[in-house]
């Protein structure tokens, strides 16, 4: 590996609750707490080991939730305490990934960070690996670098990444610049993407060295870079961070990197993404969990849960058990059950993204003792 890949770090911001996987995915259980894909290791977890190889246990930062620091420190026993950063609320990612970002540039001026989702899923982890190295040299040569997923399928639920003319990058030869990225497209626009071949989806993979991703920032929002420095120069130390995270953390703005940072950059020609040819999902409903768990077989039956009881006759979906119910299920094809002791929810897969429209309901119904 280069010396680029030597001053690389990996930073995981593990935040969000999941809504669409309600009522397993809660404010006290969020998604990336939960193993579910039946590896027998959690999301995070998942995450943890598949960055080990590149950055090595030291040099990989978590950013989660103040609520969360026990289960993430039981689940990363390996994590130090300096590279653990608890939010004192949600800010979402240009917050989370821009602060860590401020914290290791103090510690290390040339340091290469680069940020993966805490609840992704990624198969042929050998390919993951060439393409964040492959990232890394971009990054090293200025640009922000991007990892975008090969589609295998007209997805709807992902945003799209429009790829433009091949960079000359030593180290990085599949890199591309980015001319746009898309939001989520309707079923007929993601066909033609697929056809047209030049598109990839978003997998919100961001890797660059910290002063320019910290200059990106400062482009789109001065005072935000401004907050986030404060915060960073007050940070390793315990007397002056309470107080500096009392005073900025209600006014950091909320926004989405996607948007602060890789828009922009990609509007002005500074965007770089490296094709991803591995599987990945971002588990965003218990779709994706079913055909996480099924391998992609439409007519199994996938069961979730330590002590599921589960009679199923003629049936295929998903059930996920935390009950000690038995669960009998005749007849019913893409079914999806979540039997939780307080909660239970059934739909099926092709409605699986309208769970969330469920959790707001019962936010506005003030029912938060379920959510």
């Amino acid at each position: 590996m280069s010396s680029a890949t030597d001053r690389f770090y990996g930073i995981i911001p593990a935040g969000g609750v999941g809504s669409r996987l309600w009522p397993l995915s809660r404010a006290d259980a969020p998604k990336f707490l939960h193993d579910l894909t039946g590896s027998g290791r959690t999301l995070l977890r998942g995450t943890w080991e598949r960055l080990v190889p590149l950055a090595g246990p030291e040099r990989i930062m978590v950013v989660t939730g103040r609520a969360h620091r026990a289960a993430v420190e039981a689940q990363i026993p390996e994590l130090h305490d300096r590279d653990i950063v608890l939010e004192a609320a949600p800010r979402d990612s240009t917050v989370a990934i821009g602060l860590a970002a401020a914290i290791l540039h103090r510690r290390e001026p040339d340091v290469i960070v680069g940020s993966f989702a805490a609840d992704h899923v990624i198969s042929d982890e050998s390919a993951f690996r060439a393409a964040v190295v492959e990232a890394i040299e971009a990054a090293d040569a200025g640009y922000i670098a991007t990892i975008g997923i090969q589609p295998d399928e007209p997805a709807i639920g992902f945003g799209y990444i429009r790829c433009g003319a091949k960079l000359d990058i030593q180290g990085a030869p599949s890199a591309l610049t980015v001319q746009s990225f898309v939001e989520k497209p309707d079923l007929p626009t993601a066909q033609a993407y697929l056809a047209d071949g030049g598109y990839l989806w978003n997998g919100g993979m961001f890797i660059a060295r910290a002063d320019r991703l910290l200059e990106a920032i400062g482009e789109f929002d001065p005072e935000l870079r401004a907050q986030l420095e404060e915060l960073a120069a007050a940070w390793d130390d315990p007397a002056s961070r309470g107080p500096a995270v009392d005073r900025l953390w209600p006014v950091l703005r909320k926004i989405a990197i996607d948007y602060a940072v890789a828009e922009p950059a990609a509007a002005a020609g500074r965007l770089a993404v490296v094709p991803g040819r591995f599987g990945w999902d971002d588990v965003g409903d218990f779709a994706s969990v079913a055909k996480l768990k099924s391998g992609g077989r439409p007519s199994d039956l996938s069961i979730i849960g330590e002590h599921a009881r589960v009679l199923a006759d003629a049936s295929s979906g998903i059930v996920v058990s935390q009950s000690e119910r038995i669960i009998s299920l005749i007849g019913v094809h893409d079914i999806v059950v979540v039997d939780t002791p307080d909660a239970l929810l059934v739909t099926t897969t092709a409605n699986a993204q309208r769970v969330k429209s469920v959790v707001d309901a019962l936010k506005l119904s003030g029912r938060d003792d379920v959510l």
